[in-house]
């Protein structure tokens, strides 16, 4: 009864101390990390199968990614990673006001990220390059010399194979991003309740794991995806 009586706010009455409750949370999300770390491992093993197997289609398929919006894309998730730190840096020295605005321009890098994301996607739809049944159907330079999307003939599986490897990781990544976007948005509401404190900023702390994981797994897939062809493109697409 007397634990109850000097109960700390934010503390689970499951829970002993504050200490306790940061540090499962932390191992918590390290497994979690974990199992997502062995689910990108298994995508980069089928990037490196898949490269082996058809090195020119994913030097070819490389060259049609637009390189200026992936790069793009890097320096704002970097920049974010460098926001998210002095989020939680601001909510381990108390300070309501810091926390919420770095919060806040985490979240903004963070749907930066997906509008740009959404412009790609939407130029390779357009161009007939996404490679579902029925949407892939790129022109040859024998159809269109001009094109900078015509891909050769006997390139066009290869290509298509990189295709697929290039949507599902990205898109997957993605759809991480928008899971954070919505993790964000909970802080910032919490925040602006006051419920963070000196002695209760376990939720900020471990949301930064997860959006530096994120943050991460991007920094890994710019430079398999859009750079194993730059020197065939002539100023991106």
């Amino acid at each position: 009864m007397a634990e109850h009586a000097t109960h700390i706010e934010g503390l689970a009455h499951h829970f002993v101390s504050m200490e306790q409750q940061k540090e499962a949370g932390m191992v918590g999300m390290w497994i979690f990390l974990l199992t997502e770390i062995m689910f990108f491992g298994g995508l980069f093993l089928a990037y490196t199968i898949y490269r082996t197997t058809y090195p020119e289609g994913f030097l070819y398929g490389s060259h049609l990614l637009n390189v200026p919006l992936g790069g793009t894309n890097t320096v704002v998730l970097i920049v974010s990673s460098l926001t998210m730190a002095m989020a939680v840096y601001s909510s381990q020295k108390g300070d309501r006001k810091k926390l919420l605005g770095f919060l806040v321009l985490t979240l903004i890098l963070g749907l930066t990220f997906l509008v740009i994301k959404y412009f790609e996607y939407s130029t390779k739809i357009h161009d007939h390059l996404f490679p579902a049944v029925g949407w892939y159907n790129p022109v040859t330079p024998e159809m269109d010399p001009t094109s900078h999307h015509a891909i050769p003939s006997n390139l066009q599986q290869p290509v298509r194979v990189f295709l697929w490897i290039y949507f599902m990781m990205t898109g997957l990544h993605a759809l991480h991003m928008i899971v954070g976007a919505g993790i964000l948005i909970t802080l910032i509401i919490l925040a602006q309740k006051g419920r963070f404190t000196k002695t209760y900023n376990s939720p900020v702390e471990i949301s930064g794991l997860y959006w530096h994981f994120v943050d991460i797994v991007w920094i890994f897939l710019f430079p398999l995806l859009y750079l194993t062809g730059f020197h065939l493109s002539v100023g991106g697409h």
